[in-house]
């Protein structure tokens, strides 16, 4: 297993995401991964609606509520309090990484895939959803190869808005108030994103290079676009 788990985004998706992780790699045979959080805002009253924070986590930033737990569970648990930005992303996504993108925009999106598709080996699981439909799309880079591709070359559309979200700081919030969230579409997401991770660790492969995820219909319709090396047959 990787030596490092990243788990980026500790909101909808990811607080929902967070606990059946721990759960698992706390169960898993040691040596364990280094479990990282990535988030740099706070819970509010607003979030507990969705979120899988408790009341007196309130005013805490979600990272540390969340390492918390982790850490009870005896996982060694790193907690960063910054978003995601050109400025840190090489330290908190490194060679070998397993990364959960469980972020609400496509400027921090199209920010780690591209920093993913410069290294030499690293999975990237990516999670999002609208109101009732969300997907989950792997990256996997081997030897420096991307088995699936990447976020922005197999939905441009990523690339497009993250330009569009730079010019209308802060972003983030923005989009927040734009698209309306509901928790079962979270859990919907957070379930398929560690499904994937069970299966690139439990087997090394996942059949999939993405996930999508409806709600109403109550499905998961997995694609595939294997990319094989050139010479390659």
């Amino acid at each position: 297993m990787a030596e490092r788990v990243v788990l980026i985004g500790c909101g909808g998706i990811g607080s929902q995401l967070a606990g059946p992780l721990v759960r698992y790699l706390a169960h898993r045979p040691a040596p364990r991964p280094l479990l990282v959080l990535v988030d740099g805002d706070a819970f509010e009253v607003s979030n507990l609606n969705r979120q899988a924070c408790a009341v007196g986590d309130l005013g805490t930033n979600k990272a540390e509520a969340l390492a918390r737990v982790a850490r009870e569970y005896g996982i060694a648990c790193q907690a960063i309090g910054e978003r995601v930005d050109e400025s840190n992303v090489q330290q908190i996504v490194r060679e070998g990484d397993i990364v959960l993108l469980a972020v609400d925009n496509h400027r921090t999106r199209a920010l780690v895939d591209r920093h993913v598709a410069s290294l030499d080996n690293a999975t990237l699981i990516s999670g999002g959803n609208d109101e009732t439909d969300g997907n989950v799309q792997l990256v996997r880079r081997r030897d420096g190869w991307s088995i699936d591709g990447h976020l922005s070359e197999i939905h441009p559309e990523i690339g497009e808005a993250a330009d569009e979200e730079e010019q209308r700081e802060p972003g983030c919030q923005v989009l927040a108030a734009e698209r309306p969230q509901l928790l079962v579409t979270n859990l919907m997401v957070a379930s398929a994103m560690l499904n994937a991770l069970w299966q690139v660790v439990e087997s090394g492969s996942v059949p999939y290079s993405e996930v999508f995820l409806d709600v109403i219909q109550n499905i998961a319709r997995p694609r595939r676009w294997f990319r094989l090396r050139p010479g390659e047959q």
